[in-house]
């Protein structure tokens, strides 16, 4: 491209290589984390067209798995979708609504931390079991925070929650052989702390994410995304 002079920013060439069928689908095992045949209430999504204002605004929450070397763990990962720092977070060897609230815990105290608290939080997460746990949701409501659920499968409902997923998994933890439970904890310890603090996004105007959340930054987003994408065949 640059010996024919061309410009072309990386959402108009992921465009160009799809239209033309010239992407390569990654192949993954695939792990159930959500679990959402259940009886339990759901509720509606809250945020379609929403823009959070400031930090806990919004909070996205997802579970994501973990390969070691003894089999599979769980991540449950709450993120600040204004200042995409992740504000709480906790592995565990099952899918128990029990490991997923002790990073909600993680999060609510993160906030306590902090001089101002905004009064319109809304959490919002996939419709798994334990996302609508009894216990999880009455904890959102005793901290009278708004609860919001994905109404399909479209991973665009998360899409926050699911690129932070990605970052986590495959720019810091697939570098790691593990062994125990405890040393994949102390890891994700680590790591998360490296994200939050030394990991730029374009989403926040190459700020990084406890920067924005603790200072309250404006941010301009320096990219759109290329969902949306335009047909461009190149004959």
């Amino acid at each position: 491209m640059f010996e024919h002079q061309i410009k072309m920013g990386r959402d108009a060439l992921f465009n160009l290589l799809s239209s033309n069928k010239l992407l390569i689908r990654r192949r993954q095992r695939r792990v159930q984390t959500t679990q959402s045949t259940h009886w339990l209430r759901k509720y509606p999504n809250l945020i379609r067209n929403f823009t959070p204002a400031s930090p806990n605004h919004l909070w996205v929450s997802d579970i994501t798995y973990w390969r070691i070397e003894t089999g599979f763990i769980y991540i449950s990962l709450i993120t600040d979708a204004y200042s995409h720092k992740v504000v709480g977070y906790h592995v565990a060897e099952s899918l128990s609504s029990i490991e997923t609230i002790k990073a909600l815990k993680m999060a609510l105290f993160d906030m306590t931390r902090k001089p101002k608290r905004h009064h319109k939080l809304i959490h919002h997460s996939d419709r798994g079991l334990q996302y609508c746990s009894q216990d999880y949701t009455s904890l959102l409501k005793s901290k009278n925070i708004k609860i919001s659920m994905t109404e399909s499968g479209d991973p665009l409902e998360n899409s926050i929650a699911e690129r932070i997923n990605g970052i986590i998994k495959e720019e810091y933890l697939k570098h790691y052989s593990v062994k125990t439970i405890e040393e994949a904890k102390r890891i994700l310890d680590l790591n998360i702390k490296l994200y939050n603090k030394d990991r730029p996004h374009n989403s926040i105007g190459n700020l990084y994410p406890e920067q924005v959340h603790n200072l309250n930054l404006k941010t301009k987003k320096l990219w759109r995304t290329y969902y949306k994408k335009k047909t461009t065949l190149v004959t």
